[in-house]
């Protein structure tokens, strides 16, 4: 008990335990969870107090993914019976963005399926979109649109991204086991590139893939190391037809603890709760703020259906939450 009080204590003053002794933190049981919550908790408070940050997204652009991620229900190599369709029009996605700004979002997200944007009519759509939710919402437009090069980053950034999302997914060394198609440097290059530019830089993962605690914490420190803005936590909802259709390696106090571990190893960045949650929390949805989360998607997915917005709002309100004003005004 005392080895895991110390390493909290150690990163509640801003110390840097190694990979080795963040892996003890797998051993919290019981009483020592909740202390481990306690830690993330104050941590969020010290740098959010009671305010969350609330986002919401639109799948643009669904399915024929070339990439073959085990998790993904849009990839060309599941059969999921998931929805396809071209990149929809510049005003309907803009119009979708008024609807998030009315249901409290602070973040509008423009996803695209595929390993990236084509750079001619896709791309010059997307700007067009982004140009049009900038002069008709106050709400902070992000794209996420693949693996990008600087000079796309520089187009999404002067037509008014504030925000580029793009996951790493799992750890490197865990990465092969859920995706060929692509390097994982490909991904790292991407977020890169969104950073030269100024972009706001959103990227987390996806947990209950069959990582280890070991491969969560290499990626907690990937993303420390290429100093993330914002942290997504997605947890895995099992699609049939995928690979990971059957996996069952959550539970909601595992869920708890993945966040908690990241706001204690990145204490200052968002950590947004998004896909996931409500199949894996389960009735512990409210307590992602106890254990260190500051932000949380509201609203659809990608290709399942979210909690009624309405009670995730009640849910806030019981707890005493005040929701962030856009990041862009």
């Amino acid at each position: 008990m005392s080895k895991l009080r110390d390493i909290i204590v150690c990163l509640l003053n801003g110390g840097s335990p190694s990979a080795e002794e963040l892996s003890l933190l797998e051993a919290a049981r019981g009483f020592e969870l909740f202390e481990l919550f306690a830690a993330a908790n104050k941590l969020r408070e010290k740098h959010s107090g009671n305010r969350v940050h609330l986002c919401s997204i639109v799948n643009a652009k669904s399915g024929r993914c070339p990439e073959n991620c085990a998790f993904c229900a849009q990839s060309v190599h599941h059969e999921t019976g998931a929805p396809v369709y071209p990149l929809l029009d510049a005003p309907v996605i803009a119009d979708k963005a008024v609807e998030a700004e009315k249901a409290g979002s602070a973040c509008f997200g423009i996803v695209s399926s595929g390993s990236s944007i084509g750079k001619g009519q896709e791309l010059d759509r997307i700007c067009d979109a982004l140009r049009a939710i900038r002069s008709s919402t106050k709400i902070s437009p992000s794209c996420s649109l693949g693996t990008i090069d600087l000079e796309t980053a520089v187009r999404l950034k002067e037509a008014g991204a504030f925000t580029y999302h793009h996951n790493l997914e799992t750890s490197r060394s865990f990465f092969p086991s859920i995706c060929t198609t692509h390097d994982y440097d490909e991904d790292v290059e991407t977020i890169r590139n969104a950073k030269k530019t100024g972009l706001r830089v959103c990227c987390g993962g996806i947990f209950g893939l069959g990582e280890t605690m070991e491969q969560r914490i290499e990626l907690a420190l990937t993303l420390r190391e290429l100093d993330v803005d914002s942290v997504p936590i997605n947890f895995l909802n099992p699609i049939p037809g995928t690979r990971l259709a059957t996996a069952d390696f959550l539970t909601p106090m595992t869920c708890l603890s993945i966040i908690a571990l990241f706001r204690l190893i990145l204490p200052d960045k968002m950590i947004t709760v998004c896909g996931g949650r409500e199949k894996n929390l389960r009735d512990l949805q409210s307590w992602i703020f106890y254990a260190g989360a500051n932000g949380m998607m509201i609203g659809n997915y990608l290709t399942t259906t979210g909690r009624d917005e309405e009670q995730d709002r009640q849910m806030l309100k019981d707890l005493g939450m005040v929701t962030e004003r856009c990041a862009c005004e």
